[in-house]
């Protein structure tokens, strides 16, 4: 118990100080009421990607939180989000994006894949955590929330962001779920992807569990966009419901108001000109050279670009706010 209670004060700092961080913004914005808010431990493992690719779940132990927001009291069964963060951690346009979904009347739940594992961030080092780590993480917190009084487990989706949003993408594919969340049951009624990396090319990456979204910069030199289309038109051809949304002239974290003007960072990790292709035994290699998957191979680079693009943004929430009602089936007021 007393380990829980550290860990949940550790969390609500991380959280107060992400919403500090945003408070000129969101004075701004019409703030949605939250009736609730829960910090939601739950068990997790941290697996290397050749583990999580083996289909092991033998990794180190480790406890994860989240934050859960109800939108109103009650006993009726809510739909909810799970949002998961980006290289950078729990960021203010996650918490903008917990505004728009509570105001359409919709549970959130932000998973902090970072605190417990000691890592501030991953942006100047990636290698800190596996790249496939955050979708064991959302496996997990699902089966915990589809349990809870107050969440309806038929309406659950995933949305991501950058590192995110790789999790929230890749998390869809049928051989991951069937490996790493078959036990529980539970299962997302859709994924959503923000700019996700889309360099990498798993075993049957093709066979999608539930609908796709993508939102993507087309002048994102972070994670450009070029892997992420041929993977959406590789996909499409198995006739699976998957599409991506591409805004002209946008860059990295196109959503993220903090981020006007464009914010440089020249020792940020990118795999930009990289191709990852999954082999044996779960073992990644690159797709060009044929050797193993490292962050020292030479196709990964430094310095990146992350900017705010207000049109882009506007876009994007319509639509993603078009497509969330339209999947859960939400009630017209």
């Amino acid at each position: 118990m007393v380990q829980r209670n550290k860990y949940v004060t550790h969390f609500r700092h991380v959280i107060l100080a992400a919403f500090l961080i945003v408070g000129a913004v969101l004075a701004n914005i019409t703030c949605a009421q939250v009736a609730r808010m829960e910090v939601v431990p739950f068990q997790s493992v941290t697996l290397t990607d050749e583990e999580f690719l083996a289909g092991r779940e033998d990794g180190k132990p480790v406890t994860v939180a989240g934050e859960l927001r109800l939108p109103r009291a009650g006993t009726d069964r809510l739909p909810l989000v799970i949002l998961l963060h980006g290289s950078g951690g729990i960021s203010g346009y996650i918490v903008e994006w917990e505004q728009e979904l509570l105001a359409m009347g919709i549970a959130t739940f932000v998973v902090d894949s970072f605190t417990s594992r000691g890592i501030a961030n991953t942006t100047n080092d990636q290698a800190q955590l596996g790249r496939l780590a955050q979708t064991e993480d959302a496996y997990r917190a699902l089966a915990v929330l589809a349990r809870h009084p107050r969440i309806d487990p038929a309406r659950v989706i995933l949305m991501g962001f950058s590192r995110g949003g790789q999790n929230a993408l890749y998390s869809s594919l049928t051989r991951f779920q069937r490996m790493h969340l078959s036990a529980s049951g539970a299962r997302f009624a859709a994924h959503i992807a923000f700019y996700p990396d889309c360099t990498y090319t798993y075993h049957d990456d093709e066979d999608l569990a539930a609908p796709v979204r993508i939102f993507h910069g087309g002048a994102d030199n972070y994670n450009p966009i070029g892997p992420c289309r041929a993977y959406v038109e590789r996909v499409r051809a198995k006739g699976k419901d998957i599409q991506i949304t591409e805004y002209p002239g946008a860059g990295h974290v196109f959503d993220g108001r903090a981020y006007k003007p464009a914010v440089s960072l020249p020792q940020a990790q990118t795999t930009r000109n990289c191709a990852w292709q999954e082999g044996d035994g779960g073992q990644l290699f690159n797709a060009k050279t044929r050797q193993p998957y490292s962050y020292s191979d030479p196709c990964v680079e430094r310095g990146v670009t992350i900017a705010y693009d207000e049109q882009a943004a506007m876009e994007a929430r319509k639509a993603v706010t078009e497509f969330i009602a339209a999947t859960l089936k939400l009630r017209k007021e």
